[in-house]
């Protein structure tokens, strides 16, 4: 709707995963550093845990297009519970036959991963949103682990969730797995100075030749967002709307401040309270 008025090429802050468009600020670069040191170090499990919308899953579709042809990834994006379950969707994600009761099923996981590795093929299993995994489940992605041919780990385990992954990951019953870890980092929202290039860098991205927010607007989206690309994404986006709609070549703190109270009065986004007009 706006693109044509502000000559961008598309929409430069769509909330849909897109790894031609990350932001290597430092907390990101350090996340996928450690993702690929866990892939190329053949480590047993990797975590990474951040806030809702913080950029875990564009991270993870940025991997999938960089991994070599030699390496053959599942990814499940759900929470299946129990290890049939589990199971099953793991088959699925690998694009392999998923009937059956547990007994078949395991040895069909396990005469596919020998098969692989006798290829001269990695496996990597990567679950999305795992929060949401009980410890029965962890506990059993543990026991999978245990597939191994003599001294190489021929299964590999990503795990990318909230917060709640953490403290889920601290429990007693879950010591075991945690030994496990072998790669772990905790993405932390973008510092208040960085979320003007952050900006920035998303609006020259599509095609834009000047700076479209003013500092002033730009600071008072981090204060409202937190530092959480998806709400800046969000903010940034309605602004650019309410820009269009009001005739505005540029977007000012005072354009925000209305986005930002709108937001606060109807919409279910955790947006902060923005600063009072001095």
């Amino acid at each position: 709707m706006y693109e044509a008025f502000y000559h961008l090429r598309e929409k430069p802050f769509s909330i849909l995963p897109d790894p031609d468009l990350i932001y290597w600020g430092k907390m990101h670069s350090m996340a996928f550093t450690m993702l690929e040191f866990g892939v190329m170090n053949n480590a047993g499990f990797t975590v990474i845990t951040g806030e809702i919308g913080s950029g875990k899953t564009t991270l993870v579709r940025h991997l999938l297009k960089k991994v070599n042809a030699g390496i053959t990834i599942g990814l499940i994006s759900n929470s299946p519970q129990g290890r049939q379950e589990l199971l099953q969707w793991i088959l699925m994600s690998l694009n392999q036959p998923f009937e059956g009761d547990y007994a078949n099923l395991f040895k069909r996981f396990q005469d596919y991963l020998y098969g692989q590795y006798a290829g001269g093929r990695r496996t990597i299993l990567i679950i999305d949103e795992a929060q949401n995994l009980e410890p029965e489940a962890l506990e059993h992605l543990r026991m999978l682990s245990n597939i191994n041919a003599d001294k190489f780990q021929i299964l590999q385990l990503i795990l990318v969730g909230q917060p709640q992954l953490r403290d889920l990951l601290l429990m007693p019953q879950l010591h075991q797995f945690a030994q496990r870890i072998s790669s772990d980092f905790h993405l932390r929202p973008l510092d208040r100075s960085e979320v003007a290039n952050y900006i920035d860098f998303r609006l020259r991205a599509v095609g834009a030749q000047r700076q479209l927010f003013t500092p002033e607007a730009c600071s008072l989206i981090a204060s409202a967002s937190g530092g959480i690309p998806r709400i800046i994404n969000v903010l940034c986006d309605t602004s650019l709307v309410y820009g269009f709609a009001n005739d505005q070549d540029v977007i000012s703190e005072h354009l925000v401040r209305d986005v930002i109270a709108d937001k606060q009065q109807y919409s279910i986004f955790p947006v902060r309270q923005s600063p009072a007009v001095p």
